[in-house]
């Protein structure tokens, strides 16, 4: 097959522009929720299912438009998102340069990276009783338990991303006489960014974990605390209100550090859309 046919059966696969296409799918996205929600919402109304512990979707929107009228939304949704924001920058910063020096220098992953390691295998809940000695029960805690979620997902992402360079660009770098700082500029640091943004967003999903962890174990305040609060309350949609919230917050977060990144992608010439 030629090249020419072979663009013109591409073209004949991919009707309307990549970017339409995108933005339907995108759209296509939100038909389950909203197909399971209203669902729900007859099946309670219709008295074939009961929704005492499992509130309908109207419940659940009147109990989230009164947390908002009442600014109490906005206060817990604030406290979340500078604790996750905190947190984010700090493990996302200092996961970035830990998995920087123990990817390009073997010296440096022979010393930190068994360590490091190990204790990414505990479980973050064996964390808090430490943090709230050294720390407190106030801010500090709750942002150091943040950052240690996010910081292992970007660690082992610049690390692995820079170790997976092809000997092929570096060769063609040498080729071409590049210096040392032409060479990380023009050839290291496009070839780990996909690498590094994905293990961001991954970061960022655990970030918005953590902090659940961190506001239950002793805010006042945020999120977390309002999962609490519904509980010991007795209140089912008070907890869900509150996890449509974390869905929301974490998905608006997602989004922007998907935009804020993306730029820094426009190089790449990816066959997604024309599959």
């Amino acid at each position: 097959m030629s090249t020419l046919e072979i663009a013109a059966a591409t073209q004949a696969k991919a009707p309307g522009s990549p970017g339409i296409r995108s933005r339907r799918l995108g759209l296509a996205g939100w038909l389950l929720p909203i197909a399971l929600a209203a669902l729900w919402e007859l099946l309670v109304r219709a008295g074939i299912a009961n929704g005492r512990l499992m509130p309908p979707p109207s419940v659940v929107g009147r109990t989230l438009w009164g947390l908002a009228a009442s600014g109490e939304l906005l206060t817990h949704v604030t406290a979340t998102l500078w604790r996750v924001a905190a947190g984010f920058g700090l493990g996302a910063g200092v996961g970035t340069v830990l998995g920087a020096l123990t990817g390009a220098l073997p010296v440096a992953r022979g010393l930190l990276d068994p360590t490091l390691q190990a204790l990414r295998a505990i479980p973050s809940i064996a964390w808090v009783p430490l943090f709230i000695l050294w720390f407190g029960i106030f801010e500090a805690s709750k942002v150091a338990l943040i950052a240690v979620g996010v910081f292992f997902p970007v660690y082992l992402g610049v690390a692995a991303a820079i170790q997976g360079i092809d000997r092929r660009i570096v060769e063609v770098g040498r080729v071409f006489r590049l210096g040392r700082l032409a060479m990380v500029r023009r050839v290291l640091l496009p070839a780990i960014l996909p690498a590094w943004f994905t293990a961001l967003r991954s970061g960022l999903g655990l970030g918005f974990m953590f902090v659940v962890a961190a506001e239950i174990m002793g805010a006042s305040e945020g999120l977390g605390y309002l999962l609490v609060d519904g509980q010991q309350l007795g209140r089912p949609d008070t907890i869900i209100a509150a996890i449509i919230s974390f869905a929301v917050l974490g998905k608006l977060a997602d989004g922007l550090l998907l935009a804020i990144t993306r730029p820094f992608l426009a190089w790449q010439d990816l066959g997604r859309d024309t599959l």
